[in-house]
C-alpha cells in the first residue's frame, strides 16, 4: 500500500509538472502552478517560508519523500530505472555513501548560488536540469504532435487544434546541456537507480541532514530476517546493508521497494525501531546535533544570499533578423532588475517554454548561461501579458499587474542611421512609430530646416517602455534600425 500511494501521488506531481512546461496555452496553469512553487530549490529563492518549512517538517515525518514524490527529476529516474528492472530483476547492491563527493558538489553549489554564478547553480539545480528537458526536448515533441492534429483536423474542417512554431534551434547551448544531462542520467538510473541523487543533487544532500532525524523510516526486523539479500538488490538507493541490518537514512527516498520485496515481512515503515537480537550490529544510523544544525545553516545562507510566419507572396526571400548586441541585456517586467533576477533565477526555462510571443530566451553568457533574456527578433513583449510573472516558481519575475507593466521600463529604443530604409532606399516607412504602444516614437524630417526632407523616428525615451514592437516590426533586415537597448534596474515612466 505504501509503494501504491507514493507510486500514485508521484506520477500526480510528474504529469503536472511535466505539463506546465508543454502546454503553451496558459489553461494548465490555472490549475497546477502550486506544483512549481512547492519545488524545493524554486521555493528558497522566493524566500517562500512556508513551503520551505513545509518541506522540511515533511522531511523531519517521512524522511526524503520529496526526492520519489515531488521531484519531477527524481521520479524521471525512477521510471529509467523501473524500466531497468524490468530488463533485469534484483540488479542493486548496496554501496558506501560517497560522502566527500557530496559534501564537495554541495559546496561549490552555493558558493556558486552566494557569489551569482548562475551557470553552475543551474546545472546542478534539479527542478532547472528537469526544466531544460522538459522545455527544449519534450515541449517541441509536444508542439509537432499538436501539428500533426491541426493539419489533420484541417482537412475536415475542424478548428479544435491550430498550428504553432517549433523553435528548437533557437534553444542552442540549452538544447546540448538538455540532451547531455538526459544521457548521462538515463543509463546511470537504468543501471544503478538513484546514484545522481545521492551523490550530485544538492537538494538532496541538504535533505539528508533531516532524513536522519525522521520520525517514520524503514526498519529491519533482524528476527525474521534471513538475510536473503532481496531488499538490497531492490533498493535503487544502494543504502541497504543487508548483512550488518543497517539503513543510510541519508540516502534512503522512502520509495518501499524492499518493504514490497521482502518475502518474510522482515521491512516495515514505523516510528520506532524494530526489536533486535541481542548482540545484534543493527542501528538507527548514526545522527548528530551537528548535522542537523548544519542543515539549518545551509537553508539560512541560501535564504540569506538572495537578499543582497513570414509573407512575401513567393516573390522574393525574406532575411532572417539577427539580434543585436545589447550592452545590457534586458530582464521581463517584473523582474525589478538584472541583479535580482540573477539572484532568484533557477533557469528552470518555465518563462521560456509560456511565452507565448517568442521572447523569452536562454542566455548564452557565460555567467548567465541558460538564465532567460529578452529578444525581439520573433516577436515582441506584448502590454497585454503578462505570463512569465504568473508562472515563475523563483520570485526571479514577480506577479505584475497589466496596468503596472505597461509603465515599467525594463530599456528602450535606440534608432540605427545607417539601417533606416528611409535613408538606405530612399523609401516611406514610420512603422516602429505606428506601432509602439505608448507613443515614445514619433517621425521627425531627417533635416531641421528642411520639412520635405524624409521622415525618421525620434525616440522619446521617458515615455519608451522597451517592449520591442519598433525592433521586432522593423522591416529593415539582417539588422533592425531600431532595437532596445536594457536598463540596470527597471523604473516606472
Amino acid at each position: 500500500m505504501l509503494k501504491k500511494i507514493r507510486t500514485i501521488l508521484a506520477l500526480v506531481f510528474f504529469i503536472g509538472i511535466t505539463l506546465l512546461f508543454l502546454d503553451f496555452t496558459g489553461t494548465a496553469h490555472r490549475w497546477l502552478d502550486w506544483m512549481a512553487k512547492v519545488q524545493f530549490l524554486p521555493a528558497v529563492l522566493a524566500l517562500n517560508a512556508i513551503v520551505v518549512i513545509a518541506l522540511i517538517v515533511l522531511t523531519l515525518i517521512f524522511g526524503r519523500i520529496y526526492c520519489s514524490v515531488i521531484c519531477p527529476l527524481g521520479v524521471m529516474q525512477d521510471i529509467f530505472a523501473w524500466l531497468g528492472k524490468k530488463a533485469k530483476k534484483n540488479r542493486y547492491s548496496y554501496s558506501k555513501a560517497l560522502s566527500w563527493l557530496r559534501y564537495t558538489v554541495l559546496g561549490v553549489f552555493i558558493v556558486a548560488l552566494v557569489a551569482g554564478i548562475g551557470s553552475i547553480f543551474q546545472l546542478l539545480a534539479p527542478y532547472s536540469a528537469y526544466g531544460r528537458i522538459a522545455t527544449t526536448i519534450f515541449q517541441p515533441l509536444w508542439k509537432l504532435g499538436n501539428n500533426g492534429l491541426a493539419a489533420i483536423a484541417e482537412r475536415i474542417d475542424s478548428y479544435a487544434f491550430y498550428s504553432i512554431d517549433v523553435l528548437v534551434p533557437s534553444m542552442g547551448v540549452v538544447l546540448a546541456i538538455a540532451v547531455i544531462t538526459l544521457l548521462v542520467l538515463f543509463p546511470l538510473a537504468w543501471k544503478n537507480g538513484r546514484t545522481y541523487c545521492n551523490t550530485i543533487c544538492p537538494v538532496g544532500t541538504i535533505l539528508s541532514f533531516f532524513a536522519r532525524f525522521s520520525w517514520l523510516k524503514i526498519h529491519i526486523d533482524v528476527d525474521k530476517c534471513r538475510n536473503c539479500s532481496l531488499c538490497s538488490k531492490n533498493c535503487k538507493a544502494a543504502c541497504i546493508d543487508f548483512k550488518n541490518h543497517r539503513i543510510d537514512y541519508s540516502r534512503c527516498v522512502v520509495c518501499g521497494d524492499c518493504i514490497e520485496k521482502c518475502e518474510f515481512g522482515a521491512i516495515r515503515l514505523s516510528p520506532l525501531p524494530l526489536p533486535k537480537k541481542e548482540g545484534s550490529n543493527y542501528s538507527r544510523g548514526e545522527s548528530g546535533r551537528r548535522s542537523f544544525l548544519l542543515a539549518t545553516g545551509l537553508i539560512a545562507t541560501t535564504a540569506l544570499a538572495q537578499e543582497k510566419k513570414k509573407v512575401d507572396g513567393g516573390l522574393a526571400e525574406i532575411k532572417e533578423k539577427v539580434a543585436p548586441k545589447r550592452q545590457t541585456p534586458l530582464t521581463p517586467p517584473g523582474s525589478f532588475s538584472a541583479k535580482h533576477f540573477a539572484q532568484h533565477c533557477t533557469g528552470c526555462q518555465l518563462c521560456v517554454s509560456e511565452c507565448p510571443n517568442q521572447v523569452l530566451r536562454p542566455s548564452t553568457d557565460l555567467m548567465h548561461l541558460m538564465m532567460p533574456t529578452m529578444s525581439y527578433e520573433l516577436g515582441y513583449c506584448r502590454p497585454e501579458c503578462n505570463r512569465c510573472s504568473e508562472v515563475c516558481p523563483a520570485g526571479a519575475i514577480k506577479p505584475i499587474a497589466l496596468e503596472d507593466k505597461v509603465s515599467t521600463q525594463i530599456g528602450h529604443a535606440v534608432w540605427i542611421k545607417k539601417n533606416c530604409l528611409v535613408l538606405t532606399d530612399d523609401v516611406e516607412c514610420g512603422n516602429c512609430a505606428r506601432h509602439c504602444p505608448t507613443g515614445a516614437i514619433e517621425m521627425v524630417p531627417s533635416d531641421p530646416d528642411d520639412d520635405e526632407s524624409p521622415y525618421v523616428p525620434a525616440v522619446n525615451e521617458e515615455r519608451c517602455i522597451g517592449c520591442g514592437a519598433c525592433e521586432n516590426l522593423c522591416p529593415a533586415r539582417p539588422f533592425s534600425a531600431i532595437y532596445v537597448e536594457g536598463h540596470e534596474v527597471h523604473r516606472e515612466v
